[in-house]
């Protein structure tokens, strides 16, 4: 059992036992023992002689504002939502790049957009598919893990990883090779008891962790508010929703366009007569051909499994609603009888024949009785006596599996597999609904996710054939935010060489996609983008860096429709990429696209994309405003709270706050305060005190009567 001790007993043994140069790998996103981490770090600050580097990613800080009317909204929201969420001390010396001189912080993936301008946090990125992280990280000579984990009072002595078995179950048998070798290497736990407890491979021995950290008080979760589906985010995740073929596979990346996907895949379902509708009028009145050969429209009669590294909220909203349920089981010949049909929904076989016709033996000899009892088959109490089979009742049948008699009387015993689940996933994050969620389901329904290691769902090698039997027709969707028109795909990186966010394992997907018989990667993109007023074409001739090469491109989806890339000459490609693009940029992009060759003089696009326009889909959404709910899996916004952040993020995209005639003409436009007194007092600007508070004043107003609905 690990060494109970205090956080800074953790410190002392750390040091004490960790020769030179410690090297600490933390889980990404939700599972760092933060308040030990801190004690740590200010520790080693003080030990100049010492060196640490931190290997982990997503390091979660809460959301800022440096000043103004963002900073207003924000400080009472994160207070509310946050609590008393301690942050990682290294952090801010990563945003201050005070780092001192004997840290390192590696990361492999960055919180979106937090770290543009941090030198440390950009010198330090490491490039790496998450699959290869495990393996990389430990060659490094990782020789300290810590963690965040879960409890439950009925299995005293085992721990859950919870949300992040993702790295540290492939890291687990390396570092015990290590050890084995003779090194020193330490592991710490820390109970939360936020975390709801997730079994299968995602539980451990406690005996798996040489330290615990005494009771520490559960400080708030992390956690990701949902944030607004815009019409554009509509419009992808229905023309998305109808790649999605049931009886598939799924995975989603998270952000609102994978909550828009999760939305329309659940009005598929529970209203299919305006979800066609509304595919109607968005596709034209005709179906792209992807969407008859590859995907559906129809309710889902046999229902999906997902299969995503990421366990986001739009997941388990789908399963909530029936939509993911078809059960795979980590049994090879389970999965067979599963893929041949002789399994019911419950996981249970329909009949003694039905086993059968699936490849079961007839004569049933001791190993495979063994096999149909260990699998959770058969009823356990059944027992071999020479050539019969004999009952629990005391009764006897005949081993004989093809007699009628025998199969008659085995009916009442044959049971549920073991094991099946619904859903595999590498790590969660998502909104403080969506743990409250997993805690309150029955041991056995959380059961029926199955959390665990990234190199199972990231990758295809290891179990392969079971992992194929699985992931049938599967769709692999994640968002980018370029596209070149020869089809590169670009979502980590931005041109100047600064990190937005990661690779993580978009490859790991797209490469799948393409290894996997009927699968297909799907990648999401807004066609266009507004800043400050000027609109920018997403839909590029070329770009300075790509994270899915041209040679892997697959399908696209923006708001005007799919295009299908595969095995597409150059020039169908352009074609199909301009079909779905902005008409403001088409022109701009024919032109670029004629100059370098690649079409020829002259070229028109057909008529029918010629109308890609926002205002157009501003047209369809007014007819169909029952399906483009801004919040479609919920919100930790209020009614306030939405109505601000709809203005403030229309006046972010439509001034430069810097030009005074471009302020001076919105507040000049704005409503009364009488209009919107509860959001002024939200906002603590109903009586401005200076010029400055009633610049924001009029600003705030301008963008709540634009945005009001």
């Amino acid at each position: 059992m690990p060494q109970l001790c205090s956080i800074e007993q953790a410190v002392e043994r750390v040091l004490r036992e960790i020769e030179g140069p410690i090297h600490l790998g933390l889980p990404l996103g939700l599972g760092k023992p933060n308040r030990w981490v801190n004690a740590l770090y200010a520790r080693i600050r003080q030990l100049p002689e010492r060196e640490l580097t931190i290997y982990t990613a997503l390091c979660l800080g809460r959301p800022r504002a440096e000043q103004g009317l963002q900073r207003r909204f924000l400080e009472p929201f994160v207070d509310r939502v946050y609590g008393d969420y301690p942050e990682l001390d290294f952090l801010a010396d990563l945003h201050g790049d005070s780092l001192p001189a004997n840290v390192r912080i590696e990361q492999f993936f960055l919180q979106p957009g937090s770290l543009l301008d941090s030198a440390p946090a950009q010198q330090e990125y490491t490039s790496s598919n998450y699959s290869h992280v495990a393996r990389d990280i430990n060659a490094k000579g990782l020789n300290v893990v810590a963690q965040l984990v879960a409890r439950d009072a009925s299995r005293p002595e085992h721990f859950s990883l919870s949300c992040n078995p993702d790295i540290t179950l492939d890291l687990l048998p390396l570092l015990q090779a290590r050890r084995d070798a003779g090194e020193t290497i330490l592991s710490l736990a820390q109970v939360h008891d936020g975390l709801p407890y997730m079994g299968g491979t995602a539980e451990l021995p406690r005996e798996t962790f040489d330290l615990q950290l005494q009771e520490v008080e559960s400080s708030t979760l992390f956690s990701t508010p949902n944030m607004p589906v815009s019409i554009q985010d509509h419009c992808i995740g229905l023309h998305a929703s109808s790649l999605v073929r049931d009886g598939g596979t799924l995975q989603i990346g998270i952000g609102a366009m994978g909550d828009a996907l999760s939305a329309a895949l659940l009005a598929r379902q529970a209203d299919n007569a305006a979800y066609q509708a509304l595919l109607d009028d968005l596709q034209g009145g005709s179906r792209p051909e992807a969407v008859v050969a590859l995907g559906g429209l129809q309710p889902f009669a046999e229902g999906l499994y997902g299969c995503s590294e990421m366990f986001v909220g739009g997941l388990l909203a789908l399963a909530e609603a029936g939509i993911v349920r078809r059960t795979v089981y980590p049994d090879l010949q389970v999965q067979r009888l599963a893929d041949a049909g002789a399994l019911d929904a419950r996981g249970q076989p329909r009949s003694v024949q039905a086993l059968l016709d699936a490849g079961v033996p007839e004569r049933l000899e001791a190993d495979t009785l063994a096999w149909l009892q260990g699998a959770g088959l058969l009823d356990a109490n059944l027992t071999l006596q020479g050539e019969h089979l004999l009952l629990p009742t005391d009764q006897q049948t005949s081993t004989d599996l093809s007699d009628p008699l025998s199969q008659a009387a085995l009916k009442d015993y044959l049971t549920p597999a073991h094991g099946g689940v619904l859903l595999h996933g590498g790590f969660f994050l998502g909104p403080r609904a969506f743990y409250q969620r997993l805690r309150e389901l029955s041991r056995e329904q959380r059961d029926r996710y199955g959390m665990t290691g990234i190199a199972f769902i990231n990758e295809l090698h290891g179990e392969e054939e079971l992992k194929r039997l699985q992931r049938r027709d599967a769709r692999f969707v994640n968002t980018v935010f370029t596209v070149t028109l020869l089809g590169a795909a670009v979502a980590d990186q931005l041109e100047d060489g600064r990190v937005l966010s990661g690779v993580g394992g978009q490859y790991n997907f797209v490469a799948q996609a393409h290894a996997l018989p009927g699968a297909r990667s799907i990648l999401l993109l807004r066609s266009w983008r507004e800043t400050a007023g000027q609109a920018s074409s997403n839909i590029v001739w070329d770009y300075g860096h790509v994270t899915i090469p041209r040679h892997l491109r697959d399908m696209v989806v923006t708001e005007y429709g799919i295009a299908d890339l595969r095995g597409k000459t150059d020039t169908e490609v352009i074609q199909a990429l301009l079909g779905i693009s902005d008409s403001r940029f088409q022109p701009a992009l024919i032109e670029q696209a004629i100059q370098a060759g690649k079409l020829p003089p002259g070229f028109r696009l057909d008529p029918r994309y010629t109308d890609n326009t926002p205002e157009r889909l501003q047209a369809i959404a007014a007819q169909h405003g029952a399906l483009f709910e801004e919040y479609p899996l919920g919100s930790d916004f209020d009614d306030e709270e939405q109505a601000l952040l709809r203005a403030l993020s229309w006046l972010k995209s439509k001034f430069k706050l810097s030009e005074a005639l471009e302020l001076g003409k919105a507040t000049l436009e704005a409503p009364a305060p009488e209009a919107f007194p509860a959001h002024l007092r939200r906002m603590q600007l109903e009586q401005p005190s200076g010029l400055r508070e009633e610049l924001y004043q009029r600003l705030l107003l301008a963008g709540l009567q634009a945005t009001a609905r």
